[in-house]
């Protein structure tokens, strides 16, 4: 096997071996109750790292074993992948950038306003067509009635350091909504355990006042802060698959420029060979 295809077959071994933590994280991501929710957003990152696997697997096979085709094929591919990747690394970061969220005096937890999210995110996520399906199964995953058996007192509630969906409150995490399982605090409901609220002191001092229930298969399932909520907890995911995916891109295009010019070299000792195969 010559030099450049041992270097090319070393890199996507490389490569090859990146992409299982990759392939982990988007089924990590995909398990998150909130992702189980909204269908289309579950496997985006355990797709890539398929891809990404399949097309380093080519490389390494086709290097390995002299297949020049392959590799060609091989590099045709990852090509494509890395332009893809790269569009789509750019819509993610810009639709999730606003966070929408705010802090609440004299509470340890960040609520969430609907417009502080960008449009595509509400129109796709939030909308008539889609809410009454994520309402639905948010409300089977007893997300809520869990707070139950981790917050007795009012103090406790109060000064946890709740986020939107997910926070660490022992040796496990604990998931729930902050916008969905309780009224908004300008409400001024009062605390009887983490989703039972009454006698609101302000209760039309916003629209979701009046919609929350002390129904535990209704509760603010249908506020406006439940949706954004759901919208600051699938960006603050996002915002980390990013991460990995921008971990993905750099080493796609580093195995590329590798490949590339292992293959143009190997294409040159091949020309040679036949060249001296003539004059014999």
């Amino acid at each position: 096997m010559a030099v450049s295809n041992n270097i090319t077959a070393i890199v996507n071994f490389v490569a090859l071996m990146c992409s299982v933590p990759i392939i982990a994280a988007g089924i990590w991501l995909a398990s998150k109750p909130d992702n189980e929710c909204v269908h289309w957003l579950r496997w985006p990152v355990a797709f890539a790292g398929v891809l990404f696997l399949l097309v380093s697997l080519a490389g390494f096979v086709g290097a390995y074993w002299n297949k020049q085709t392959l590799l060609g094929f091989h590099l045709c591919f990852m090509a494509i992948l890395i332009v893809l990747l790269l569009i789509f690394l750019v819509l993610a970061f810009i639709v999730t950038h606003p966070s929408g969220a705010y802090s609440v005096p004299g509470r340890g937890f960040t609520e969430y306003r609907l417009s502080g999210f960008s449009s595509w995110l509400r129109d796709h996520i939030t909308s008539s067509d889609n809410w009454g399906n994520i309402r639905a199964c948010l409300a089977d995953t007893q997300i809520c009635p869990k707070l139950s058996q981790e917050y007795i007192s009012a103090e406790q509630f109060f000064a946890a350091h709740i986020s939107p969906i997910q926070a660490s409150v022992s040796s496990h995490s604990l998931c729930f909504q902050s916008g969905c399982c309780k009224p908004p605090t300008i409400c001024g409901y009062q605390y009887v355990n983490p989703i039972m609220w009454i006698n609101p002191t302000n209760p039309i001092a916003d629209a979701d006042c009046s919609i929350w229930n002390n129904d535990a298969s209704q509760l603010c399932y249908n506020c406006n802060s439940c949706k954004a909520g759901l919208l600051g907890n699938l960006r603050r995911e996002w915002r980390k698959a990013n991460v990995i995916l921008i971990v993905m891109v750099v080493v796609l295009i580093w195995v590329y420029l590798i490949a590339c010019s292992a293959y143009r070299n190997a294409q040159t000792e091949e020309l040679f060979r036949r060249y001296k195969q003539g004059w014999a």
